[in-house]
């Protein structure tokens, strides 16, 4: 029994056990991103089980969209602060990333196994296009939610020339915060609400804060790569807004195009793996993180997916357990609000410079071009789930 459980009255220990068993069924059946997510969340959170109403569940998710981090995974962590506090809600985070994260760090364990015995990737060869589709698709949907004016369209087209021209990892928060500071300026066209004095617990944020700098400090010092990890990783899941989506670009720049840790194909192997399985697509932390440490042999692999899953999921979770507290206030001030629109329509432009990049390898081999075309299309004009696609292209390579 988990030793947090055991200390609670028996019908709060009851209700909390049976919040752990539906966080497992999500965990093991929600395909399709944030959306899909949250409409599963809605059904079995605030339908089925009553735990918070349908404004309170909108309301942490719109939270979430605003703090940089995976959305689906602070949404339902929030959930479970606001049901149990703090403990409950690290256990919800244990539950709902430890199915995506098992299986992708088998997945890079298992790429790399047959890497070393020469043995043939072709399999894969579909989904390597598959997921440009995917990107693109991700992109173009992001874009019609938050590219509304000429201003966001402008920062959208500028984040992706400079991030497609300009490759390195240190680019991207610099753009991201570029766009956010360009529209804070227009505050003015915000709406006026009355506001309140913060009351603002800094806690959590001197532990995100005092993380961020000692994992920075240490691996400068100490050049170990486990550390090194974690430090990249926590430093990206401190600056990402907008999910998976938008992580993406982040992580082909450092680990690709910038460190050499994976191929082109591993990553996109991977991502496509990790778009056809439930739970956060920030598991694909784990993948990257695994094969990043293949020449440490199998101990090597699993503290590196250890350490890149810690590093990807712990940021999101300080913040939104320090903003938490005062977002009711801080929502009320109006450059907060006017500075979300700029940061949203540069990650857009990253996801859009992730596509190109990407893509740019398969533009002279027509039947990856065909596949990417495909898989946009079956996205945009069909209802059928991604990992349905992802094992029609998985069974394709093997008969082919």
């Amino acid at each position: 029994m988990l030793p947090y459980l055991t200390t609670v009255k028996p019908m709060r220990r009851i209700r909390y056990f049976i919040f752990l068993k539906d966080v497992l069924i999500l965990a093991l059946t929600t395909f399709g991103g944030p959306q899909v997510h949250l409409a599963m969340l809605y059904d079995r959170f605030v339908q089925k089980r009553r735990y918070l109403t349908e404004e309170e569940l909108m309301e942490l998710n719109a939270l979430c969209q605003v703090l940089p981090g995976p959305t689906s995974t602070q949404t339902i962590t929030a959930v479970g602060f606001k049901i149990g506090g703090p403990n409950l809600a690290y256990i919800t985070l244990l539950i709902w990333v430890l199915p995506a994260v098992c299986v992708m760090t088998a997945a890079g364990m298992g790429i790399y196994y047959l890497e070393q015995r020469n043995l043939s990737l072709q399999f894969a060869r579909f989904i390597q296009p598959m997921a440009v589709g995917f990107l693109v698709v991700a992109g173009y949907r992001i874009g019609r939610k938050v590219i509304k004016n000429q201003v966001s369209l402008a920062l959208a087209l500028t984040a992706t020339l400079v991030a497609y021209v300009f490759s390195s990892p240190f680019m991207t928060p610099i753009v991201i915060a570029a766009g956010g500071l360009t529209t804070a300026l227009t505050y003015e066209k915000q709406e006026r609400m009355t506001k309140k004095p913060l009351q603002v617990q800094w806690a959590n944020f001197f532990l995100w804060l005092g993380v961020f700098v000692a994992a920075a400090g240490l691996g400068a010092i100490t050049q170990s790569l486990p550390v090194r990890l974690f430090e990249n990783f926590y430093r990206n899941g401190s600056l990402v807004f907008g999910g998976g989506q938008v992580l993406t670009p982040m992580l082909y720049n450092e680990f690709v195009a910038f460190k050499h840790y994976l191929s082109r194909e591993e990553f996109l192997s991977g991502l496509g793996l990790v778009q056809a399985l439930p739970g956060p697509v920030f598991a694909f932390a784990s993948y990257i993180g695994a094969l990043s440490m293949r020449n440490d042999g199998l101990n090597g692999q699993f503290w590196g997916s250890f350490v890149s899953t810690a590093g990807i999921f712990l940021p999101g979770t300080f913040l939104i357990f320090f903003v938490y507290r005062f977002w009711e206030q801080l929502k009320r001030y109006r450059v907060v609000r006017a500075s979300l629109e700029g940061i949203n329509a540069t990650s857009t432009g990253l996801t859009a410079a992730a596509g190109l990049a990407l893509f740019q390898p398969m533009a002279a081999h027509w039947p990856s071009v065909v596949v990417v075309v495909v898989t946009i299309a079956v996205l945009l004009y069909t209802k059928v789930p991604p990992y349905v696609l992802i094992l029609g292209g998985l069974l394709a390579g093997i008969y082919l």
